[in-house]
């Protein structure tokens, strides 16, 4: 059975080991910019793969709330993704 999520669980695969390789040019005391370029990949592709967990949220499960006609899923999810722009502004 297909996880809709393969994708993004293959990306957070490649992230954690991207995760692993600065702390170990962090070991081998290599040059700070070139452990801070890392860094800035390693941040770039959470948020890429952030908005691909979202985009997968809109078309499976607010797409079935909506055409649930379940107004309190309905609402309720709305409120979820309010609350999440919410903390991406800050």
């Amino acid at each position: 059975m297909r996880n809709k999520f393969d994708k993004q669980i293959a990306r957070m695969r490649r992230i954690e080991g991207q995760a692993r390789g600065i702390a170990k040019m962090m070991e081998e005391d290599r040059y700070c910019i070139d452990i801070l370029q890392q860094f800035a990949a390693v941040e770039a592709a959470l948020r890429s793969t952030r908005a691909e967990v979202l985009k997968v949220h809109a078309a499976h499960c607010v797409e079935e709330a909506i055409a649930s006609d379940d107004k309190h899923d309905q609402k309720q999810k709305f409120s979820e993704l309010v609350s999440l722009f919410e903390k991406q502004v800050r």
